[in-house]
């Protein structure tokens, strides 16, 4: 029953991990919170779904939903977010959130408001290890968020954009004056943290085999828990903490009851926050240049 739990635990932790790194992407760059990223989230769980109900190959529903995704970052960038740039930093972010409320409409209006799912066919295979069950999908997700959290880190730590894009975070006027186009890293920052949303919503979906509108608002919520307890703007500190909060959620329905979840989980990062404020793997203070 631990093992399987374990299992279980993992398998929720890497989708946090994904959308947490998510929303680091833009608080390392920008310095705010997009609160669409949750919106995001969802609707490219909604894209991979219908490609995947449509009969179409599970990489092409991945491809899809990170498009869709990628492509809604961009309008929100661009929207509500470039001409809001030399404005306070919670006015952009309040667009963000107006964007969230108009993604969740979207996806009503497009898809209803009840649960959509998948024949069971759908969901793969099961394999037994002693006591354990594990899923095809569950395995997916855990080997796609490990890829995927590597090529961030590649990509950020050790490729010409990368470095650009911790230029930007340092100064962004200063990286102006060194020929770096912000403004097109900016776009790209967007893009590349809607992707990350849309493959989280892809695989979640297709895990449990269902989606609805209001998909991205729990879970967003505890990908900013693992955001913050790993370290704001740390990528490591994402593949940490994810995978254990996903954990100590997992077994606190299943030793505690659901209604206890909530108040453990969030408990925790209160805990995390008051014992090491800049996370688990943040620095001794905030550095802005090594927020990306």
């Amino acid at each position: 029953m631990l093992w399987q739990q374990l299992v279980n635990g993992l398998t929720l932790g890497a989708i946090y991990t994904l959308l947490a790194l998510s929303f680091s992407i833009v608080m390392g760059i920008l310095g705010i919170l997009n609160l669409a990223i949750a919106e995001l989230f969802m609707i490219g769980g909604y894209f991979g779904f219908t490609l995947i109900a449509a009969n179409f190959p599970l990489p092409v529903a991945v491809l899809g939903g990170m498009a869709g995704a990628a492509i809604a970052a961009m309008l929100i960038e661009r929207i509500g977010y470039q001409p809001l740039r030399g404005a306070p930093v919670v006015t952009p972010m309040l667009s963000t959130l107006g964007f969230s409320i108009i993604l969740q409409n979207v996806a009503t209006n497009l898809w209803g408001s009840d649960p959509l799912q998948l024949p069971d066919e759908y969901l793969g295979r099961q394999y037994t290890l002693g006591p354990i069950n594990v899923g095809q999908m569950q395995l997916i997700v855990v080997g796609a968020t490990i890829v995927l959290v590597m090529l961030v880190a590649y990509t950020v730590q050790r490729t010409t954009i990368g470095r650009a894009l911790r230029a930007v975070a340092e100064n962004r006027e200063v990286s102006r004056l060194l020929g770096v186009s912000a403004d097109r890293l900016t776009l790209f920052a967007f893009a590349l943290s809607g992707a990350l949303a849309g493959v989280a919503g892809v695989l979640i979906a297709l895990h449990y085999g269902a989606i609805t509108p209001y998909l991205g608002v729990e879970i967003g919520l505890k990908a900013v828990a693992v955001m913050v307890i790993g370290g704001t703007t740390n990528i490591w500190g994402a593949l940490l903490a994810g995978p254990l909060i996903g954990v100590v959620e997992v077994l606190t329905v299943a030793y505690g009851g659901s209604q206890v979840r909530d108040f453990v989980v969030y408990g925790f990062m209160i805990l995390i926050l008051l014992l090491r404020p800049q996370g688990l793997l943040g620095g001794a203070r905030s550095d802005q240049g090594q927020r990306v």
